[in-house]
């Protein structure tokens, strides 16, 4: 990190794919003895650079309205707008199959475009990635998975 401007550089790492349901990320040759033992994970993080949406405008957004929440008004930070002072973003994935040869991880989907870069890859550990008490606010209660783990704080409007 430049201890100046506080700059710093990302290296993409890899690329989505994405057509006709086929979802893959491309590990880049370098990158590619990282991919030792994922194969025995379950799921990962896949983080990606949000580049549709990189200028400095989009950058400038702190407000939006979720799509799936479109009576309300959150911060960047309340949701999963790509846009936001830093578009780093990220899914967590089922692995279908770990090529690590080819550099090539199969995935059922992916909320990224095809051609997104990839920052990283993380595998997902169930013992420190999942929160058991969980809460959210009512604006995304209609989600279908996992919110009845949730208690559902009263909307504040």
């Amino acid at each position: 990190m430049n201890q100046k401007n506080g700059t710093f550089v990302l290296h993409s790492i890899g690329q989505v794919h994405c057509g006709e349901g086929s979802f893959t990320v491309e590990i880049l040759p370098p990158y590619r003895p990282a991919m030792a033992q994922l194969d025995q994970f379950s799921h990962a993080y896949i983080v990606w650079w949000a580049d549709q949406l990189d200028s400095d405008e989009a950058r400038e957004i702190l407000q939006c309205t979720p799509p799936y929440a479109e009576e309300t008004v959150t911060g960047v930070f309340a949701c999963r707008s790509p846009a936001r002072p830093n578009p780093v973003a990220f899914s967590v994935c089922p692995l279908l199959s770990v090529d690590v040869k080819n550099g090539i991880i199969q995935v059922p989907w992916i909320d990224a475009e095809d051609g997104t870069p990839v920052v990283d890859v993380k595998a997902y550990f169930p013992i420190s990635d999942r929160v058991r008490d969980v809460r959210m606010p009512k604006w995304v209660a209609h989600w279908p998975e996992w919110t009845e783990d949730a208690h559902l704080l009263e909307d504040p409007t």
